[in-house]
């Protein structure tokens, strides 16, 4: 099967997903082939990468944020999605209305989900009228997971040797924000 926009599952992931290290980069290593999802954002996603790495609570300088965002840029350079200003002012009923360019992201992207830590921001009934779904960073683990338990698994061993680590220490990584997908793949070796 090919996969294009047209049969795949597509995620759109909130910048507070792509802003804790760990998260972010597992996030992005299951994004990497063999993959069972596409994904997909917007420069105004980035922007908000962009202004939450450069804040109080993670610190990094203009140069590290730069690195960081091109590298994902380079990584996927099919996920950038553009959509005119119009289109997000015509989004009506989320809490947040900044939230409102996450979701024409999704829409222009095709998405299915969008992948979030603030569910309360994304009505489901506010989705539902664009066919999307909202799911927790852990709730779209756990779903990757039960895809094929191997291939992340393998995905992890690959993201903790890569900074001379082993599984276990990038699942207590990802405790906080992931705690049913650590356990599952905590009771796997």
């Amino acid at each position: 099967m090919i996969l294009t926009q047209d049969n795949e599952y597509c995620v759109v992931p909130d910048a507070c997903v792509l802003m804790p290290m760990p998260l972010c980069d597992t996030f992005l290593r299951a994004a990497e082939e063999p993959a069972f999802f596409r994904i997909a954002w917007s420069e105004q996603i980035m922007e908000e990468v962009r202004r939450g790495l450069r804040g109080p609570k993670f610190k990094f300088s203009e140069q590290q944020v730069q690195r960081r965002l091109d590298a994902m840029q380079a990584a996927f350079p099919e996920a950038m999605v553009s959509f005119p200003d119009e289109m997000v002012n015509g989004i009506a009923g989320l809490p947040d209305q900044d939230d409102r360019h996450v979701v024409a992201a999704a829409i222009l992207a095709k998405a299915n989900s969008i992948v979030t830590e603030n569910v309360r921001d994304f009505p489901a009934d506010i989705l539902s009228r664009y066919g999307l779904t909202v799911l927790t960073a852990d709730e779209f683990f756990v779903n990757q997971y039960h895809l094929d338990p191997s291939t992340i698994l393998e995905k992890l061993d690959r993201q903790a040797a890569v900074i001379k680590r082993q599984r276990k220490e990038i699942l207590k990584l990802l405790q906080p924000t992931t705690p049913k997908f650590c356990e599952l793949c905590a009771n796997r070796s």
